[in-house]
């Protein structure tokens, strides 16, 4: 009879948590690991945003459309959080190097938010294994006769909580509430 409430007692304490309202990636994408260049023209880490939850976004400066509007996404979500926007940093990952220099790339992420907005850059080689390391696909299209050209890229924002974990995975389709809602979450979770 003894073992027979014990049992019962565990599986009464051991409830699920509700599910996220984002992807769950937890365990099947890597730490946030990179050696990059920063928006100030100073080497960076992965390291260097340990103790923030971080938004990984791969875009580029000349982008006429998805980037803009993920970003301006963002920082809806980071409205929505209030004293908890502090915890968060966004780094934006170029994958057209050639185009975005460090000062070109903070000019950029500073009209949507230099607070928590991070521009990083990189050798053509290191902006390629990292896509690799977080499966992040780009392509750049046919220059136009003027030498202009588009980077098609994939538009998920890969997020990492405080010690550098892969948790989530946002899409175009999941709404700053429902970011803002998981991101709390895992802000939480950490206190």
């Amino acid at each position: 009879m003894v073992a027979l409430c014990t049992t019962g007692a565990l599986t009464a304490c051991s409830h699920d948590e509700a599910p996220w309202h984002l992807t769950d990636v937890t365990g099947h994408l890597p730490d946030l690991q990179f050696s990059l260049t920063g928006d100030d023209g100073k080497p960076v880490t992965g390291d260097s945003f340990k103790g923030h939850t971080t938004l990984v976004y791969f875009g580029y400066t000349h982008c006429p459309d998805v980037c803009p509007e993920t970003m301006a996404r963002l920082m809806q979500v980071i409205g929505k959080l209030g004293p908890d926007a502090q915890q968060v940093r966004i780094l934006f990952i170029t994958v057209d190097p050639a185009r975005d220099t460090p000062q070109a790339l903070h000019d950029y992420v500073a009209a949507f938010d230099a607070q928590h907005a991070r521009g990083l850059t990189g050798s053509d080689a290191q902006i390629e294994s990292l896509a690799q390391r977080y499966r992040i696909a780009y392509q750049m299209e046919k220059r136009d006769p003027n030498g202009n050209y588009e980077v098609t890229h994939s538009s998920a924002v890969y997020i990492f909580d405080a010690q550098g974990h892969a948790r989530l995975l946002a899409t175009d389709q999941d709404t700053p509430d429902q970011i803002a809602q998981d991101l709390r979450r895992i802000i939480e979770a950490r206190s």
